[in-house]
């Protein structure tokens, strides 16, 4: 029951984009290191593995190949928070929303997945610090699209670059993707047009 709520609440931190994004680059006593740039440090607990998100059951029929960039905490204990859905994208509407509580469903499996990862301090590394990095994830219906192809999609190679653009962007594009939506399906509607998904 407690990590289901802790999922749950996590995965709620994944979508907040830009303010959480920001916040985690303001944070002086926590380092960014790019996806990969933790080994120095780091290495997976001992008995731990890197555990896969599963693809969310809801959205299975829709055969969407999707990516996702999920930023990370490492804890100085080695557990894993304060997730973050840094970029995202599918083989259908790239990275705009295809219909409501997409983006939820994928960052909530993420949050899932990455929350179980655990790392351990570098033998040589006597006093641990947090450092907060990104996960490219892929959650791959189809093969009509490689992986590394997928994962090309959603990438950060620069994260402190990255985090410092959307700090200035200042924007949250899942809920603007949102309210472009509802705003389309009202045009929509009013016309006597279908409303898009």
């Amino acid at each position: 029951m407690f990590a289901r709520n802790s999922f749950r609440e996590l995965a709620a931190l994944a979508l907040c984009v830009a303010a959480a994004s920001a916040s985690a680059a303001d944070k002086t006593d926590v380092q960014v290191a790019n996806e990969g740039g933790i080994r120095d440090k780091w290495m997976l607990a001992e008995g731990a593995k890197l555990a896969a998100p599963g693809y969310p059951a809801e959205f299975a029929a829709d055969m969407r190949n999707v990516c996702m960039a999920l930023g990370y905490k490492i804890n100085p204990d080695g557990t894993t928070s304060d997730f973050q859905v840094l970029k995202q994208w599918n083989s259908a509407t790239e990275d705009k929303e295809p219909q409501p509580g997409f983006w939820e469903a994928f960052a909530r499996a993420g949050a899932a997945a990455v929350g179980q990862w655990k790392f351990a301090p570098r033998p040589e590394v006597t006093a641990p610090e947090a450092v907060f990095t990104v996960a490219t994830l892929n959650f791959q219906a189809t093969r009509d699209i490689q992986a590394a192809d997928l994962r090309a999609h959603c990438q950060i190679p620069d994260l402190a670059a990255h985090l410092k653009t959307v700090k200035k962007k200042g924007l949250n594009d899942h809920a603007i993707d949102n309210d472009n939506r509802a705003r389309e399906n009202a045009m929509q509607k009013a016309a006597g047009t279908p409303r898009t998904r």
